[in-house]
């Protein structure tokens, strides 16, 4: 039966170990895009197509990519088109998506957050629009009471270096079942290449207090906004690497390429950007370590495909897509290898969004193991890999390399409030997996044994891991 209680498991005991021990445990969002300033105020959304679809140019552009392959109007996407008529599209788009991950998570959020087990279709969609509206219209649909329904006891955001962190810090100071924490997003530290990039390093000196001339300068500002972010509750960071190559440099080398991006330049080679981020990527493994956080590198990523869209629409509106970097594991390999020699390497989680990069990340880095459990993770299936295939796939790699009861779980990656369905749908695929190994004899028929695994990995990994609540 479509989505009933059993929907992905197919053996009785993966049946039992997701009834029993996955489906209930709380959630770590240890990656996300909310809006610490949204969860703060808790806002009133407006109607379904506000919470669900985009509210003020934010929102799920996964939802928004399949809107447009539908061939849904801009105005009804990301536009100012009528709120129904969005929705009418969305659920029109619905129709065509059978497959599609989207289509099973939509209706998860459906029944999940509203009791609405209406299959999203045109026959429905009035019905469905107002069976969620009346609710959404009450205090109880506002953000931290959805965090809390799902029973998030971590968000994890993504934010910039120069950020003042002030909802964090306002947040902590509520009496709310949830920590909202602060994740450190560097990219735009070594992209010497844009042509903003003196506007933004003006930008960290103040936030940071010291003037930025030199490399040196840009170190010790970065490490002053490291020592913020921990004193705000950070814990992790988030190298958003769409491409790496490691190439080493001199100080001078370094002094110069920060000289020429800071009077305007961007015609640096492909070595040179090398070089720059290659040292920017020691300094703050150095930063990390020292504070004991995790380190995540997201990368293979091509962004920004369509520059027509990213032009008339923005970015971060659904114009990504995988990498193709043949070399990716060879270059990470020198990174980590020069930060262990350094004696600087932290925890460290490798997402590559191209699944062909998995099984070179997940055997590479079991050479750089010890002292820490699992100090290296294969991150999960993260963005278009957060499929039943991808997860499936992810889990079985981290299993066949390495350790996979030491794994942290899933994360959402997502601006929507509406989102946590997918840690339920994850557990399901995790319960899966072992109840195929089970009976294919490859793992004991072991209640307790088992059950402690999975509640590790939906919960208590990341709970213990990244240290969010010592």
């Amino acid at each position: 039966m479509f989505l009933d209680e059993n929907f992905l498991l197919t053996n009785e005991w993966a049946k039992k170990l997701f009834h029993a021990y996955a489906k209930d445990e709380p959630i770590i969002d240890y990656h996300c895009h909310l809006e610490p300033t949204v969860i703060f105020e808790n806002k009133q959304y407006g109607n379904l197509t506000r919470l669900w679809l985009n509210d003020e140019g934010i929102g799920d552009h996964y939802k928004w990519r399949l809107m447009r392959a539908n061939g849904v109007d801009e105005s009804l996407v990301t536009g100012d088109g009528d709120d129904y008529e969005k929705f009418l599209a969305f659920v029109k788009t619905m129709e065509k998506a059978p497959g599609n991950p989207i289509y099973e998570w939509s209706h998860l959020e459906l029944r999940r957050y509203f009791d609405i087990d209406l299959t999203i279709n045109t026959a429905n969609a009035e019905k469905i629009w107002e069976l969620a509206n009346a609710k959404i219209k009450t205090d109880a649909y506002r953000p931290k009471e959805l965090l809390e329904m799902m029973q998030v006891k971590a968000v994890c955001t993504t934010d910039d270096p120069v950020d003042t962190l002030e909802y964090h810090t306002a947040l902590a100071k509520e009496n709310n079942s949830f920590k909202v924490l602060p994740t450190f997003r560097p990219d735009n530290a070594w992209m010497i290449e844009v042509p903003t990039y003196s506007n933004y390093i003006a930008r960290l000196s103040a936030a940071s207090g010291v003037s930025i001339k030199t490399f040196a300068d840009l170190k010790a500002a970065l490490s002053n906004r490291v020592a913020y972010f921990h004193e705000k509750g950070g814990r992790l960071a988030d190298q958003g690497l769409n491409t790496y190559f490691y190439k080493a440099a001199q100080e001078a080398e370094l002094d110069d390429l920060l000289t020429r991006a800071l009077s305007g330049a961007t015609d640096f080679t492909s070595t040179e950007l090398a070089q720059f981020s290659t040292a920017v990527q020691l300094h703050l493994m150095a930063a990390y370590n020292e504070h004991n956080w995790t380190m995540q590198m997201h990368m293979n990523a091509l962004r920004n495909n369509s520059t027509k869209t990213q032009r008339e629409i923005g970015i971060n509106v659904g114009g990504d897509s995988m990498g193709d970097q043949v070399s990716l594991a060879s270059q990470v390999v020198a990174l980590l290898a020069q930060a262990e020699e350094l004696g600087i390497l932290p925890k460290t989680i490798l997402y590559s969004l191209n699944p062909n990069d998995w099984l070179p990340l997940a055997t590479a880095m079991q050479s750089f193991q010890g002292g820490v459990v699992q100090k290296l993770q294969l991150g999960c299936a993260w963005w278009f890999n957060d499929t039943f295939d991808g997860m499936k796939e992810q889990l079985t790699t981290m299993a066949s390399q390495s350790l996979l009861a030491n794994f942290t779980g899933m994360l959402t990656d997502s601006r929507s409030f509406l989102s946590y369905p997918r840690h339920e749908y994850f557990r399901r695929v995790l319960c899966q997996v072992l109840g195929e190994w089970l009976e294919q004899g490859r793992i004991p028929t072991d209640e307790a044994y088992l059950s402690q695994i999975v509640k590790a990995i939906s919960y208590e990994n990341a709970y213990h891991y990244f240290g969010f609540f010592d």
